[in-house]
């Protein structure tokens, strides 16, 4: 069993879990509210797992680089390997992961990926430092997964744009359709129902960087704030589950039409060799 570690200041208290480096746990102090999905695995055995170096599906579960076929499940390696433990201070935690021989069977590139989080008042900064340990360009998607208390059902969802905002529909492989879909703003906020998620997530291209979770009674539970090119949205298709996922990515799932290869993947990030990406996204409680 993986180790959790916890961070915690007058208003807050986090626990991380090293496997996956995931965020499992976000309470108020004060109420002793709970702010992320329990991973109950008879809706969805996971919190907050980070997607990384796939953000959905490889086409066919496979990707090609100089000529060489590799297979990868969906959102990649990352969530389901243990995490070293980088440093701990006080309001600040680190993991890293590194390529070993079992991730370079998948994925062809030697890296360090770093998983951070900090915590200030009621905010926490999910951070994620991607390193290019190869001599080649490296090449690989990254992305957030978390998933909030909510009971979907007369909750909403407000953006920081007005829309209208389109999004992208997934075929029955996990792959981006040509279908999109108008999501239906009233006052720049989206409506959650189950029936929303019925062809699984929706997938909002280069429009927002801000989501707020409302609850039934209209009052705002927490804010989710990124710079990252894509969000998705998702609460699992069939199953009413008490939760939503506002997912920041930067990379997607191939297009049911892609036939490129790894290198010319739409929204992947390219690193030359000992180049570094640094991104962020913050939870904000209200």
């Amino acid at each position: 069993m993986s180790k959790r570690y916890t961070l915690e200041n007058e208003h807050i208290m986090i626990e991380v879990d090293a496997h996956g480096a995931e965020l499992t746990s976000i309470k108020d102090k004060e109420s002793g509210r709970e702010y992320m999905w329990s991973g109950d695995s008879a809706y969805w055995g996971r919190v907050s797992p980070v997607l990384f170096p796939v953000v959905g599906n490889y086409k066919d579960h496979k990707t090609t680089y100089r000529d060489k076929v590799y297979e990868s499940g969906q959102h990649g390696f990352a969530r389901d390997m243990d995490f070293h433990l980088a440093s701990k201070m006080e309001s600040e935690l680190w993991f890293v992961l590194k390529d070993n021989a079992d991730t370079l069977a998948h994925y062809p590139f030697h890296f360090s990926l770093l998983i951070g989080y900090r915590i200030a008042g009621r905010n926490i900064r999910v951070m994620w430092n991607v390193m290019n340990d190869d001599s080649r360009n490296m090449f690989f998607s990254i992305g957030g997964h978390p998933a909030f208390v909510c009971p979907v059902e007369g909750c909403s969802i407000e953006f920081d744009e007005p829309g209208p905002l389109i999004a992208g529909v997934l075929d029955e492989n996990g792959l981006l359709s040509d279908e999109t879909r108008e999501l239906p703003l009233s006052g720049g906020k989206l409506a959650l129902s189950h029936s929303l998620f019925d062809r699984d997530a929706l997938i909002i291209e280069n429009q927002v960087h801000a989501a707020t979770l409302y609850g039934q009674d209209g009052v705002g539970i927490l804010s989710v704030s990124f710079d990252a090119p894509l969000l998705g949205l998702w609460s699992p298709a069939g199953k009413k589950a008490p939760f939503v996922c506002i997912e920041p990515w930067y990379g997607r799932t191939d297009k049911s039409s892609f036939t490129g290869d790894l290198t010319e993947r739409e929204w992947g990030n390219e690193l030359k060799r000992s180049e570094v990406f640094n991104a962020h996204y913050d939870i904000r409680i209200h």
